[in-house]
């Protein structure tokens, strides 16, 4: 079953060559959720792993996936993993990919705007997460 969700480009991972048949490449989606942004994970395999070249971080995107789930036994314990495996990237503005650097001023009108537009200084998170002093989580 495939699933959709809209955001930021937060990080674009380098290709990765896992095994002589396998390569992934990761990248990092951010997604207003209420107060807090949300930073999720996807991967492309093999032949999808350049459907991210034409984008850049800060670029409003539209990801579609598979929710993929996979158990192994390691040393007579049960480990479970789940991926998001990204199939498909588009602008948000649901254009094609040619114009995707114009196509997130729609989608962003209907949020705040980012108070640094520049992806090269986004290094620091939107929110404080805890302090030592304050063990409250922020979900």
């Amino acid at each position: 079953m495939a699933y959709d969700v809209t955001g930021r480009l937060h990080e674009i991972f380098d290709e990765q060559q896992v095994s002589e048949k396998f390569r992934k490449r990761e990248f990092v989606l951010e997604v207003q959720d209420g107060q807090y942004p949300e930073h999720i994970k996807f991967q492309m395999v093999q032949d999808k792993t350049s459907l991210i070249d034409p984008y850049k971080m800060g670029d409003e995107v539209k990801v579609t996936f598979n929710l993929r789930g996979r158990g192994f036994n390691k040393n007579g314990q049960m480990l479970y993993f789940t991926n998001l495996e990204a199939w498909k990237i588009e602008p948000a503005s649901g254009g094609n990919a040619g114009n995707s650097y114009g196509g997130g001023q729609q989608q962003a009108a209907s949020r705040p705007a980012p108070q640094n537009q520049n992806p090269t200084l986004r290094a620091q998170p939107a929110a404080p997460i805890a302090s030592d002093d304050d063990n409250d989580l922020p979900f």
